[in-house]
């Protein structure tokens, strides 16, 4: 189990995750300066912002649950394959979740006449290197159904 390569992606990918929830996903330089995170809303922006917000704060954990339950199915590589898939799709979810909350709040601006520079931060770019982790699992899956499919034909 450890000894797989793809466990070490799937660990990588959760941590990520993980980590992700602690760090702002966008910024507003406005006074005082708004931060877009999990669980973090501003009501005046919205329904969608908030729930961009909330769903993002969801989707991010579920991520790693599911990652660090891939790791323990290296025995059903089957089973091991569609969980990678199923947290690719919840990587999509996260991204678009966090990237929905971040525009609303930029409409919000716009629609008052304020106009504010806004960026990416840490959060977002803790989400990025998930999906290259997931692919480079799922070709590991691949190679060790390879390497066993060998086995049962000799």
């Amino acid at each position: 189990m450890i000894a797989r390569v793809q466990s070490l992606y799937l660990l990588l990918a959760a941590l990520f995750a993980l980590g992700s929830m602690l760090f702002p996903f966008w910024s507003f330089n406005s006074y005082p300066v708004i931060l877009i995170s999990d669980f973090i809303v501003h009501p005046e922006a919205g329904i969608l912002h908030i729930w961009g917000s909330y769903s993002a704060g969801i989707f991010s954990p579920f991520t790693a649950a599911i990652s660090i339950a891939a790791i323990f199915f290296y025995k059903n590589r089957a089973v091991q394959a569609k969980l990678i898939v199923l947290a690719i799709l919840l990587f999509v979810g996260d991204f678009l979740s966090g990237l929905t909350a971040a525009h609303f709040m930029n409409q919000y601006f716009h629609s008052i006449g304020t106009a504010v520079q806004h960026k990416p931060e840490a959060g977002l770019f803790m989400l990025l290197p998930e999906p290259i982790l997931f692919f480079l699992a799922l070709g590991g899956v691949k190679k060790d159904d390879k390497i066993a499919n060998a086995y049962k034909r000799l």
